[in-house]
C-alpha cells in the first residue's frame, strides 16, 4: 500500500504527491482488516514515497505511524537504510530497481543496515523486453528467428526447468487406462 495520491508516479520520479499520513494510515487499517478476516497470514506492506519530496525525517517519521513492514521507496545511501532500520520495530524492504535513484546494493550490504526483505521487480522483466526486442528485429531484418536460436531457452532446458517429464508421467499415472 503506498502513499502517492491516485495518479501515482514511478517512485525515483519527481514531483510525486504524497497522500496525509492520516488517509494512509485509514488505508493501512483497511487493509489489516479486510485480511483479518481473509487471511490473517497475509502481508500488509506499507511503502512511503515521502523521502523524495519530504525528506528523511519525514520519511521515518511516515514510517512509524504506518508499522507494518515499511517500504521506503527512493533511499540514496546505505546510512540512510541504517537510519530507518534503527527506528523501525518492524521489517524494513528495499526496492532495488535498475536505472532509479537507489543504487544496486547487494542483499549482504543491505542486510548489514538491518534491511530484512529486498524486492527487484523490474531486472528480469527488463532482461527478456531486451532480449523478446532482439528476437523482433531478427524477425523483421531476416524474416527467421534462427540468427538468435543460441540466446533462447532450448525446449529441454524449459521442460527440465518446469519438471514438465515428472508432470507428465503424473498425469499418466492419474488418467491412464
Amino acid at each position: 500500500i503506498e502513499d502517492q495520491v491516485a495518479a501515482k508516479r514511478w517512485g525515483n520520479r519527481p514531483n510525486k504527491e504524497i497522500v496525509s499520513t492520516e488517509e494512509m494510515c485509514d488505508r493501512i487499517r483497511a487493509a489489516v482488516d479486510a485480511k483479518m478476516e481473509l487471511d490473517p497470514d497475509f502481508y500488509i506492506i506499507a511503502r512511503t514515497d515521502a523521502h523524495a519530496s519530504e525528506g528523511q525525517q519525514a520519511a521515518i517519521d511516515r514510517a512509524k505511524a504506518y508499522v507494518e513492514a515499511i517500504f521506503a521507496e527512493a533511499v540514496h545511501t546505505s546510512k540512510e537504510y541504517k537510519e530507518f532500520t534503527d527506528q523501525m520495530s518492524v521489517p524494513v524492504l528495499a526496492n532495488i530497481t535498475e536505472f532509479g535513484a537507489t543504487p544496486m546494493f547487494t542483499t549482504e550490504e543491505l542486510a548489514s543496515v538491518g534491511i530484512a526483505m529486498v524486492l527487484y521487480p523490474l531486472s528480469a522483466f527488463r532482461a527478456m523486453n531486451k532480449a523478446a526486442l532482439a528476437v523482433y528485429q531478427e524477425l523483421k531484418d531476416k524474416g527467421t528467428q534462427e540468427g538468435v536460436l543460441d540466446t533462447m531457452q532450448t525446449r529441454m532446458e524449459l521442460y527440465d526447468m518446469l519438471n514438465y517429464h515428472a508432470y507428465e508421467q503424473k498425469m499418466d499415472e492419474l488418467f491412464s487406462k
